[in-house]
């Protein structure tokens, strides 16, 4: 690679494209409910309140996580205003720092190539770019644990052991534990020390003990515990026993506990690449062994297996966990597609065997399904209803994306045959114009349903100001983000039950009420204007009162106005 070509690569890989992806198209898509509502208003709640020490969801605690990530998006609401962009922003901007993380561990492990490699590689792996983009806690989590399992190692494997890597580990778990709890402490150590000690160090795992790094982590999140103990006295057995061991060993929140969850949830994650895999391996000659040496291996594999057995045998399993399990497998993907391109460049007129090319087509060939299958679909289910999928714009949405997937079969051997190289840098770009135009048409798709957007919008048309708005059985926290109203909810507390258990009785009675409380309120008040979910709720609604009038709906949300004489 020529000092120019090293540059330019740089840039594009490091900064242009990853500004694109993730920060250049924040806006382009509303809030989804619930997650991007939740860590939205929870924020605009610190900034409205001015109590920053104890987090507030739709106006009752939320104890539930610890707070960084709302301090860091409540500055930005205060920066930027609120919106979409500054409510991803430090989402987004952690899924860039762990490009630039990645870069660092393959330039050290191999060289500044095969950094860039990754970094081009994270940047692109389906589940990376999905949630990089969403504003949930686990992308600022794998960030953070991403760059305290490498400070350790640099801390053990380099020759002058310098104590400011140990320090930035204690550092790093602090704002991890800061960021969602235990798990930003427990991950980076473990994994240090099942390295250490797979490698034979035994000496060196007492030496992962610093006084100096326990005050530095104390010093960091032991004011805010102080803090919020003291203004909510069963803060610790909430947080620690109820939020951290029984979510953990229990099925308390319902979730999949099978124990291969995360197989698919890996593999659809490092899509497009891995489908690129057996062609590298087979046409490059590539051997597991020839990879990285010993010491490396042997830390990203550890890394890797670590996370992945923690959590498959959780019995609380979600997608977004497995974030820090991506970063260590792009530094091994950006390997393999290196030696590969590089034997691939001695071996041009070697024939091409396209049964090793099949996964990619397939891979092709399933995400034009999947773009396609909205035009021939009148539904789809959410939830519990089918929704009629308005796809009247939808070829024209479709048309970019559909074609990166035909180019991404065919152009990159092509451009190579051409022009001697180029292989990797076509499938990054086209993999990276795939992602960016797949925004316009999940916006699309998605807004109507998974969004309060829309049906904030309709509200502020149709409620007469000042007028009580009541969410009957859901329970929208956009509403209150978009809107800034707060809406009364009637039977759909869920996560809610802690919080409104802590509220003054009146304000309780007001805010959070049954359903025969709600329809006791509107023979009181005669009219009542609410929203809700579903057409079975809705058929609920117009059983239960003499007169209902739909002022709203697309077809997943209804807004309606009750009459009760």
């Amino acid at each position: 690679m020529g000092l120019n070509a090293g540059i330019k690569n740089k840039l594009l890989f490091l900064f242009i494209i990853p500004f694109f992806l993730f920060i250049a198209l924040l806006p382009f898509m509303p809030l989804m409910e619930p997650d991007e509502a939740r860590y939205s208003d929870i924020p605009s709640l610190m900034n409205r309140t001015g109590d920053y020490v104890t987090p507030r969801l739709n106006h009752v605690i939320y104890l539930e996580k610890p707070p960084l990530a709302y301090w860091v998006t409540a500055l930005f609401f205060k920066l930027f205003g609120e919106n979409e962009f500054s409510s991803r922003l430090f989402t987004a901007l952690s899924a860039w720092g762990c490009i630039f993380l990645v870069y660092f561990m393959g330039m050290a492990f191999q060289d500044r190539k095969t950094g860039l490699y990754a970094a081009a590689i994270l940047s692109t792996f389906l589940f990376h770019f999905v949630i990089g983009r969403i504003n949930i806690l686990d992308m600022p989590l794998t960030f953070l644990v991403g760059v305290a399992i490498w400070s350790g190692y640099k801390y053990f494997a380099g020759r002058c052991r310098k104590r400011l890597w140990l320090y930035l580990l204690y550092t790093a778990c602090a704002l991890a534990f800061l960021t969602k709890g235990l798990i930003g402490p427990v991950f980076p150590f473990a994994i240090l020390m099942i390295w250490l000690a797979i490698e034979k160090r035994w000496r060196d795992i007492p030496r992962i003990i610093s006084p100096v790094g326990i005050a530095v982590f104390i010093l960091i999140v032991s004011p805010w515990i102080v803090l919020v103990q003291k203004a909510n006295s069963d803060f610790l057995r909430f947080f620690f026993v109820q939020e951290h061991f029984l979510r953990y060993t229990t099925t308390m929140h319902g979730r999949d506990n099978t124990v291969f969850y995360y197989i698919p949830v890996i593999v659809a994650g490092t899509l497009p690449w891995c489908a690129f895999l057996p062609q590298a391996f087979r046409e490059g000659g590539i051997r597991w062994g020839e990879l990285f040496e010993r010491p490396h291996i042997s830390f990203m594999l550890t890394w890797i297996l670590f996370i992945f057995l923690f959590y498959s045998v959780s019995s609380s399993k979600l997608i977004p966990y497995a974030g820090p399990v991506f970063l260590p497998l792009a530094v091994i993907f950006a390997r393999v597609f290196r030696l590969y391109e590089g034997r691939r460049a001695c071996n041009r007129d070697k024939p091409v065997n396209y049964a090793w090319r099949i996964p990619v087509i397939l891979q092709s060939l399933l995400f034009i399904l999947l773009l396609l299958a909205p035009l021939f679909l009148r539904s789809i289910a959410f939830g519990r209803d089918l929704v009629i999928i308005q796809s009247e714009k939808w070829w024209l949405l479709i048309i970019f994306p559909v074609l990166t997937q035909i180019m991404i079969v065919f152009l990159p051997g092509l451009i190579e045959k051409k022009r001697k190289g180029g292989w990797f840098l076509t499938v990054y770009l086209l993999s990276a114009a795939f992602f960016a135009s797949l925004i316009f048409p999940a916006a699309d798709f998605l807004s109507p349903y998974k969004s309060a957007y829309p049906v904030a919008r309709a509200a502020r048309e149709n409620v007469p100001p000042g007028q009580e708005l009541y969410q009957y059985k859901i329970s929208l926290y956009g509403m209150d983000f978009y809107d800034k109203i707060r809406t009364p909810v009637v039977e759909d507390f869920g996560e809610l039950g802690y919080g409104i258990k802590q509220l003054p009785p009146a304000e309780r009675a007001r805010f959070f009420i049954s359903v025969p409380e709600f329809y006791e309120k509107c023979r009181n008040n005669k009219e009542i204007y609410c929203m809700t979910q579903y057409r079975e709720r809705l058929a609920e609604l117009k059983k239960a009162v003499p007169e209902l009038e739909i002022l709203w709906d697309n077809g997943a949300f209804f807004l309606v106005r009750l009459k009760c004489f």
